[in-house]
């Protein structure tokens, strides 16, 4: 197997840098002015000095790096000569010390490097410490900079599944990484479907697990009508043409249309498009990000989840897990009643269930870690 590491990106001090100007320029025009300092101005820089400490300490860059999987076999029967995964890492890599964090359908794992998720967990003294675990976020295969359909094989590309993305990932961290056994296994969305399903096939590698916004069951009824809808949007468009099209698919804009409101917040969107101006150039963007995905790439990811059902095997789950939804989440709505039933199967389970509030995002709300992120504290204390 072979892998390779790549130069770090600077530090999470891009911020900091621009707000250290910001105060250069303030000082230099008092001096050329000679304007003695007043108590309002010194306020003013004295709290962009805070933000300059704060945004520059707030967690180590993350480390990016590739490993190479030569002739991987997916479930369907197919295989692959180079299966490319790639992933960053945070923290001092430890054999037995790690987490695992995986992003949701679509997403990277750069994406936890955020404010909201990192900049709540990484820091110093925060739940997930980068000074005291080593913390892996891997870009599924699929997704970001890993193996995927418009690398060059588009519908060619083998359909891969679940269990191929989490096999993926073991290998990954036990042949590349040098992990042996992980403190916690987390995930957002499909990550943490991919959560429920690393402790089932690997029961005893883990201490702890923490699926944040899912449901151990297999995906029906509104949730599975909104894949069918984004699936059908794209490869009905007569651009799509098979999968060998040479131009971004319009179907891509139908597909968006279902997966944004059915994953957002009503309060939230209010909050951020007050007028028929707002949402109306929100709607705009909204529909150009769409035309910026791959169609073979975003109909890959959606399929991958056709055959998961952890539900008949979660007795197979030894570590202590924590399942955290919220309230407003329209993808696993809380009425179904799926989480109090499912869990009581799971020896060491617990189901949280976050209120709606100012804070929440619907199915997002995966993505705020202050909501919930007592419970990886919990988690990791035993």
């Amino acid at each position: 197997m072979a892998g390779k590491n790549l130069v770090p990106k600077p530090a999470a001090g891009n911020t900091a840098l621009r707000t250290l100007a910001i105060i250069h320029f303030i000082l230099a025009r008092q001096l050329k002015r000679d304007v003695p300092y007043n108590f309002t101005m010194m306020k003013i820089v004295g709290a962009l000095l805070a933000a300059v400490l704060c945004s520059a300490a707030d967690f180590p860059a993350a480390v990016e790096g590739d490993f190479i999987i030569r002739d991987f076999k997916f479930h369907s029967g197919e295989s692959l000569a180079e299966l490319k995964l790639h992933y960053y890492t945070i923290g001092n890599p430890s054999a037995t010390n790690a987490i695992l964090v995986m992003h949701g359908t679509g997403g990277t794992g750069k994406g936890f490097s955020s404010a909201g998720f990192g900049g709540e967990l990484f820091g110093e003294g925060q739940p997930l410490d980068a000074a005291k675990f080593f913390i892996i976020m891997p870009d599924a295969i699929g997704h970001g900079k890993s193996s995927k359909p418009s690398d060059g094989m588009h519908a060619h590309f083998p359909r891969y599944c679940y269990h191929d993305m989490v096999t993926a990932d073991y290998r990954l961290l036990t042949e590349h990484l040098g992990v042996k056994h992980l403190r916690l296994v987390m995930g957002t969305s499909m990550g943490a479907m991919h959560t429920w399903v690393w402790g089932e096939m690997y029961p005893d590698f883990m201490n702890a697990l923490m699926p944040l916004a899912s449901a151990p069951v297999e995906i029906a009824g509104r949730n599975r009508l909104l894949r069918d809808m984004i699936m059908h949007a794209i490869t009905s468009d007569p651009e799509y043409q098979h999968g060998d099209y040479d131009h971004p698919v319009h179907g891509l804009q139908a597909a968006q249309y279902g997966l944004t409101m059915m994953t957002s917040s009503p309060l939230q969107m209010h909050k951020q498009y007050p007028t028929r101006e707002k949402a109306d150039e929100g709607f705009e963007k909204l529909m150009q990000t769409a035309m910026e995905k791959d169609a073979n790439d975003m109909l890959y990811q959606f399929a991958s989840s056709s055959d998961y059902n952890p539900e008949p095997d979660l007795e197979k789950i030894k570590a202590r897990l924590i399942a955290v939804n919220s309230a407003d989440d329209e993808v696993n709505p809380p009425e179904l009643g799926i989480l109090e039933r499912t869990i009581q199967r799971v020896k060491n389970g617990r189901y949280v269930l976050i209120p709606t509030g100012p804070d929440t995002r619907g199915h997002g709300t995966h993505s705020v870690a202050k909501l919930w992120k007592q419970y990886v504290v919990e988690l990791l204390s035993n």
